[in-house]
């Protein structure tokens, strides 16, 4: 690595230096000029992998996906003035996702603000409250203190990012003239780095664990219920620990990094819950809750009219709690606190509830539904997806239908990672994460989403075929909004279509020819499963699908599991 030739370059590669030494290795950034500094250190750092995206907002979501795949801090870099604004989505969904993300914003010296200069506003706290910390780093000056201090404020920052809880952070980085090369006044300053920062640890509350223990072990009737945790962890090991010390069986959705690790985790809850009989006579007496937000609110709403005993698990202390339903909130580690309750606990005497049978009847009940189809529905391109996939490979999924399909029909599958924006269920920014997930994990990645996400960002798309990456796009075209069709505003107006369907009547197979990407049409299941074994470069898989069939198709579905369960377990 060159020596600095200004003082913007030292500063810069001194800041660069400490977020590498907090673990950072990704480093996202789109053109801009006031950000001369800052991405020239990136590029010339060896512990850093650059990636360039065209535009500031799929290059947040790209960071973001690359910060929830390995759990480090990920940067995203934007020049001044509007630039920074539009990290604003990716911000809030690591917000509540708990992804630390860390947003650097160069700005224009305090001199030039007030003025009218051109590319110049206010970028002091930029993103409110919804980030763990911010701070202005000031101009970089001859000064051995103000060197020291950047040091210190970026080892902070991350410190922050790593949290409990973690989430986003924002640095804003001005720079004055010349923004590169040499400017003849390096002083000779003293660089050191600043103190390491250690992560701390919650660990729940001994007395709490025994008292959950205690109301545990006196309620035989209880399910352990796992929802989206992004950590690729033990929790898998601790939690099936936990289960065979209760007798609970375990309803684990598709995004906790249980469901496909537990062969024993329940797959169909939610077609079983629908089933009236088999939810009143499953109806439990404790719950142990780990993760965030449940997708299913088939689910949620099970739970919530329970009355259930509830232990709430959380890692950081946030409650996951809308209805306010939790007893008693463990707040630590997951992993160790699952163990340390599966030590405690004495097993309840009495009947487990049987929903390992109910599992196995809608098993039964959806693979002969499945069995009939000839195209591939909605619900067959999840399970399919799923099945096709090999162990340690992973699956970034949108919301709105795509996570809901995956969750409800999936079933079995290898052991496959499934990662989803589910911190505030939006539908923009998907491909862009799944592109930072596959790039910085080097895994096998594969992102399922509808056509609306799809045109929400085109953005991602360019920069997956910029970035020459391997990943596979498998999109569920059903021209709108698929997801209002099952609402009741479907049957409520006869403007829906104008207001909630709203069909864009594009050519989406076009968008592979934009990005270079091989185009897949597959009209039956054989033409969807030899689309999602091809395997090397961008592969744009298309599955065009109907809103109404759809719905149809869900219903089926439901009705098939229902028949197979019959009268209650």
């Amino acid at each position: 690595m060159k020596e600095p030739d200004n003082l913007n370059a030292l500063f810069a590669r001194a800041l660069v230096d400490e977020l590498c030494a907090a673990g950072a290795r990704e480093a996202v950034i789109s053109p801009g000029s006031r950000s001369t500094p800052l991405v020239l250190a990136c590029a010339e750092e060896k512990r850093m992998k650059l990636r360039v995206v065209l535009d500031e907002r799929s290059a947040a979501f790209v960071a973001l996906g690359a910060a929830k795949a390995t759990g480090r801090p990920a940067l995203a870099l934007a020049t001044s003035g509007t630039a920074g604004a539009h990290f604003f989505p990716a911000i809030l969904e690591a917000e509540a996702a708990r992804v630390p993300l860390v947003a650097l914003t160069a700005d224009r010296p305090l001199e030039l603000h007030g003025f009218g200069a051109p590319q110049t506003m206010d970028q002091q706290h930029l993103f409110g409250t919804h980030v763990r910390f911010f701070a202005d780093l000031g101009a970089p000056e001859p000064l051995e203190a103000r060197l020291r201090h950047l040091r210190a404020v970026a080892a902070l920052a991350c410190s922050r990012a790593l949290g409990p809880p973690r989430g986003p952070v924002h640095l804003n980085v001005p720079y004055r003239e010349p923004l590169s090369g040499a400017d003849g006044a390096l002083p000779a300053l003293r660089d050191r780095p600043a103190p390491r920062i250690a992560t701390p640890r919650l660990s729940a509350d001994d007395a709490a664990l025994d008292e959950a223990a205690r109301e545990i072990s006196a309620r035989p009737r209880g399910v352990i219920v796992c929802g989206p945790r992004d950590a690729d962890d033990d929790l898998p090991d601790a939690v099936r620990a936990l289960s065979r010390s209760t007798g609970y069986p375990i309803l684990a959705e598709a995004a906790s990094q249980v469901r496909f690790r537990v062969p024993e985790a329940v797959a169909h809850y939610d077609a079983i819950l629908k089933h009236r009989p088999s939810a009143e006579a499953l109806r439990p007496e404790a719950v142990i809750r780990f993760g965030a937000g449940l997708t299913s609110k088939t689910l949620q709403q099970w739970l919530d009219a329970s009355g259930a005993y509830t232990v709430l698990v959380s890692d950081d202390s946030a409650l996951f709690d809308p209805a306010h339903a939790a007893s008693l909130v463990l707040a630590g580690d997951a992993v160790a606190t699952a163990f340390a309750l599966a030590d405690r606990v004495v097993r309840p005497a009495g009947a487990s509830l049987p929903f390992a049978d109910a599992d196995q009847r809608a098993r039964s009940g959806l693979e002969a539904a499945f069995a009939r189809e000839e195209e591939p529905s909605e619900p067959a391109v999840a399970r399919e997806l799923l099945a096709a996939l090999p162990a340690g490979s992973q699956l970034f999924v949108s919301s709105s239908m795509p996570v809901r399909d995956v969750d409800a029909w999936a079933g079995r599958a290898a052991a496959v990672r499934v990662l989803a924006n589910r911190g505030v269920n939006g539908i923009d920014g998907i491909v862009a994460s799944a592109l930072g997930a596959a790039l910085a994990t080097s895994r096998r990645t594969a992102v399922l989403l509808g056509d609306l996400a799809l045109l929400h960002d085109l953005g991602g798309l360019v920069a997956a075929a910029r970035l020459g990456a391997e990943l596979t796009l498998v999109v569920v075209d059903n021209d709108g909004g698929g997801i209002f069709s099952f609402l009741p505003i479907a049957s409520q107006t006869p403007r829906f279509e104008e207001l909630f369907g709203t069909p864009h009547g594009l050519d989406l197979a076009r968008a592979a020819a934009l990005a270079g990407a091989r185009l897949h049409s597959p009209r039956t299941l054989p033409e969807l499963r030899a689309a999602l074994r091809e395997t090397g470069g961008l592969h744009f898989v298309h599955v065009r699908s109907d809103r109404a069939r759809n719905v149809e198709r869900h219903r089926a579905l439901e009705a098939a599991v229902a028949s197979a369960l019959g009268s209650a377990p």
